[in-house]
């Protein structure tokens, strides 16, 4: 049985909001943990009206410095210390980033109650920038008007099965459980080392989400996101506006829809809509004209991986 993976719409809007969108932002659970991606205006807003608890949030992501994916930032963090927030909370992105909240923080004498850790992210380089045993978050550098990076998060494991019967038949305590799902052996109190292979079966294969920001056209990011089971890619613009697209470095909703379909993806999300577009209807068909396994990045909805 698959653990929780899911990602939460918060924001779709490009540039600015509109009466019914707000910027970019997302959150993701995978495996107990909680990921915020990019943190736009409204985002806190987004969170309370959805009933999601924004203390939950361990790790913030951000793609790149324009306003449309950060500006809720210094507002969330503000608002998780009035309410008495602790945690070491870490934010991954851009080197500049720190900066710019620390002059906030001071200049707006905030106090803030919890240990900020920062990772900064490389624009031109792909790396691992977060894992554990359950997880991993990586880099994919994208092609915008300013340093911006992607995100992948991967699964670990994979986690292997329980063979029940056997478990029992050789008296396996409980608390050996999952240690056994992640490959360790059994080791009886008079110290005979039970393999693992016995005592358990094939799991599950890992999941993996993509989140694709900012990007012109980009057949580069292809071999990063191969074979994603579920893949977010900016569709700001219809094809007909493809010089706009161009010129601020962004994606068409066909283009999106042909990146998915070179990396042979498992499901494609569009979202980041240009405020032109009051309907997002012509842009899923553009996109599935490319790509038919594909969806609209609507707010509030909650997406299996």
């Amino acid at each position: 049985m698959h653990r929780c993976f899911e990602v939460t719409v918060l924001g779709t809007s490009s540039a600015s909001p509109t009466k019914t969108r707000f910027p970019s932002s997302q959150l993701v659970r995978l495996e107990g943990d909680y990921f915020l991606i990019d943190c736009g205006e409204g985002t806190q807003h987004q969170l309370v009206r959805l009933g999601l608890r924004m203390q939950r949030i361990r790790y913030i992501l951000i793609t790149h410095l324009h306003g449309d994916h950060f500006y809720g930032l210094p507002g969330l963090i503000s608002s998780m210390s009035l309410f008495g927030r602790t945690e070491k909370l870490t934010i991954v992105g851009p080197s500049a980033l720190k900066n710019l909240l620390d002059t906030i923080i001071s200049t707006t004498e905030s106090r803030v109650t919890f240990e900020i850790e920062y990772i900064h992210t490389n624009p031109i380089k792909s790396e691992t920038v977060l894992a554990n045993r359950k997880w991993s978050v990586s880099t994919v550098p994208l092609k915008h008007r300013i340093p911006c990076t992607g995100f992948i998060l991967r699964e670990q494991g994979p986690e292997l099965r329980l063979n029940a019967s056997a478990c029992e038949q050789l008296g396996v305590p409980v608390e050996w459980y999952e240690p056994l799902k992640w490959g360790d052996d059994w080791t009886r109190e008079d110290g005979t080392v039970i393999s693992n292979s016995v005592l358990t079966l094939p799991g599950n294969p890992n999941r993996s989400y993509a989140y694709i920001s900012d990007t012109i056209y980009d057949e580069n990011i292809v071999p990063h996101i191969q074979g994603c089971n579920l893949l977010y890619h900016e569709a700001t613009f219809l094809h007909n506006l493809i010089e706009r697209a161009t010129e601020t470095h962004h994606t068409t909703s066909k283009q999106a829809g042909q990146i998915a379909a070179k990396a042979r993806v498992g499901k494609l999300m569009i979202g980041h809509f240009s405020s032109r577009y009051h309907q997002t209807d012509e842009l899923l068909s553009e996109a599935k004209a490319e790509f038919d396994d594909c969806m609209l990045a609507e707010e509030g909805i909650t997406v299996a991986v």
